[in-house]
């Protein structure tokens, strides 16, 4: 493993984890919810009355954001090196962690650990765990 030190931007990091402790905060605060994408996603599968336009707003926004940065500076390459099947599969995987570990990692690691949520707390160890096995066995048992 190498570090790339000339694309490593710790600032970035930092004020964009901040940006999304900001947000999470205020979307707490403001409309007395959990910023955690599945649940968000989730509640338009099963839509209550008046629930359906602050998540499509949500969800534009995640799409929206990446492009307006876009404008104003150069986007990170991405490689995706598995495949449409691999990225499906693995897309599928996290839909299924996420429903049977009742959240995912921005609604446990952003807003459930920064609330001291105990069930949090295991689940946000309990998915870096899994990632790190995960890293693990890809490049040292099937690399």
């Amino acid at each position: 493993m190498a570090i790339d030190w000339a694309a490593f931007t710790p600032w970035h990091a930092l004020a964009g984890g901040a940006l999304i402790g900001l947000a999470a905060g205020m979307f707490a605060l403001l409309n007395g919810r959990i910023a955690g994408i599945s649940g968000i996603m989730g509640g338009l599968l099963r839509p209550a009355r008046g629930d359906v336009g602050w998540r499509l707003a949500f969800l534009l926004g995640l799409v929206v954001a990446p492009l307006v940065f876009g404008l104003f500076g150069a986007m990170a390459p991405v490689q995706v090196d598995i495949g449409f099947v691999g990225v499906a599969v693995a897309g599928l995987l996290v839909g299924i962690g996420t429903r049977y570990g009742s959240g995912c990692t921005s609604g446990h690691g952003v807003c459930g650990v920064s609330r001291f949520s105990p069930r949090s707390m295991v689940a946000t160890l309990t998915f870096t765990a899994a990632g790190f096995v995960t890293v693990f066995a890809i490049r040292h048992l099937w690399g």
